[in-house]
């Protein structure tokens, strides 16, 4: 880039479509690399699970991107030199987000509204109320018609099921559904050629996948500590010009600038070793804004969490000083 170009960037707050960034001109980290290193033949089925507002969305647009084999937006990422083939499967995408607050029979209608857009593509004409019938047709003739394996990219697997975790009635129907509706994965396998679900929880505590039990949990692998949010190398070296506008705005160095930033919004490590990760939502809008301000705190209701609070009679002196690796006591299964 030109100085003038820096000078310009262009922070994607909020837009969490790969091919939205990459055609109007904003900055993209790049994390191709780590798709590249996914999809390597010898595993089909991946687990990531991240705190909201992480990337979690934008990695599974950019997946579904390449899957569909449109080079012309990664002209110039590090996949673009490593990929050969760029060979189009047809791609099955849920957004599970939005499924939030729904008793058992709105839950199951959401998911046949997933899955209904889908269906039509491939020529599928059912009324069937079985989501779990509906999801291995689809798989299936998606694969027969277009003579290739198909891509699976779940977002936000869990979401049905956080805001009910602590009611253990409501919260055995939903998981049900869920279960039932995911089932047919691991009888696919034949017709899939990859598979990436992400989630806030763990998903063995959500007792979701006990059919599905070949699932590789790249969520504390080292290698892919990085895949979602922003290092300290990243923003040190593409956003510069975003941390001198700070420190001008704010009337600090730029080396007092990277500190403040590094107080506010550093400080997640998935594993061990692990670069510095930054908040990404909130570091974007920092460098947008030239401020700092609490952004990813101001931008939801923690529910899950003040839910389990109570649940379990915690107060915030309950953690004050101390370490725990905690870890919620979902019903299991029978």
């Amino acid at each position: 880039m030109t100085g003038m170009e820096q000078q310009e960037q262009i922070y994607p707050i909020g837009i969490q479509s790969f091919e939205k960034i990459r055609t109007t001109g904003c900055m993209y980290i790049d994390k191709t690399e780590y798709i590249w290193k996914m999809t390597r033949p010898g595993t089909t089925y991946f687990f990531l699970s991240r705190p909201r507002r992480f990337g979690k969305t934008l990695l599974l647009s950019t997946m579904q991107c390449y899957f569909e084999g449109r080079r012309d937006l990664f002209k110039g990422l590090a996949i673009d030199s490593l990929e050969k083939d760029w060979t189009p499967y047809p791609v099955l995408r849920f957004d599970m987000s939005i499924g939030k607050h729904l008793t058992k029979d709105a839950l199951t209608r959401y998911l046949i509204d997933q899955l209904q857009p889908y269906e039509e593509q491939y020529g599928i004409v059912t009324d069937s109320p079985d989501t779990n019938i509906r999801l291995y047709r689809l798989i299936r003739t998606a694969c027969e018609k277009t003579g290739r394996q198909v891509v699976v990219l779940i977002d936000e697997y869990d979401a049905p099921l956080l805001d009910v975790v602590h009611m253990t009635d409501q919260l055995e129907e939903l998981r049900y559904t869920m279960r039932n509706f995911y089932s047919p994965l691991k009888a696919c396998d034949p017709y899939l050629r990859f598979v990436f679900l992400t989630g806030i929880t763990k998903f063995s505590q959500l007792s979701i996948f006990s059919e599905l039990n070949n699932i590789k949990n790249i969520s504390m692998l080292p290698g892919y500590a990085a895949i979602c949010g922003i290092t300290g190398e990243e923003m040190l070296t593409q956003m510069k010009p975003g941390i001198e506008r700070l420190a001008v705005a704010k009337g600090w160095t730029t080396d007092r600038a990277v500190a403040e930033l590094k107080a506010m919004y550093d400080g997640y490590h998935f594993t061990w070793p692990s670069p510095d990760i930054y908040n990404p939502y909130s570091l974007l809008n920092a460098l947008s804004d030239s401020a700092t301000s609490s952004y990813w705190f101001g931008s939801g209701t923690p529910t899950f969490i003040v839910e389990l609070f109570r649940k379990y009679g915690l107060t915030v002196d309950n953690f004050r000083k101390k370490c725990y690796d905690f870890e919620f006591d979902a019903p299991t299964e029978h």
